[in-house]
């Protein structure tokens, strides 16, 4: 069981800082009124990063993250 919490440790930090990283990308190119340069908006549109699913996949991911660290904490007692 420790191994399987582990694996989601470490899934979870991975896909948290993907989602991070993808999210500054879009909050930069927007507070520079940049097109989105992910693909987040059809036809090269400036969009507010905080109504995109990169945004809500990061909140997710980083609230998961969380929940996952206080069952390693837990594990480890």
């Amino acid at each position: 069981m420790k191994k399987l919490i582990l694996v989601q440790f470490y899934v979870l930090l991975f896909g948290t800082l993907f989602a991070l990283i993808n999210f500054s990308i879009e909050l930069r190119d927007w507070l520079n009124y940049e097109p989105c340069s992910l693909g987040c908006a059809p036809g090269g549109q400036v969009v507010n990063p905080f109504i995109t699913p990169c945004f809500y996949g990061a909140l997710f991911f980083l609230i998961s993250f969380v929940l996952s660290c206080f069952i390693l904490k837990k594990s480890k007692k």
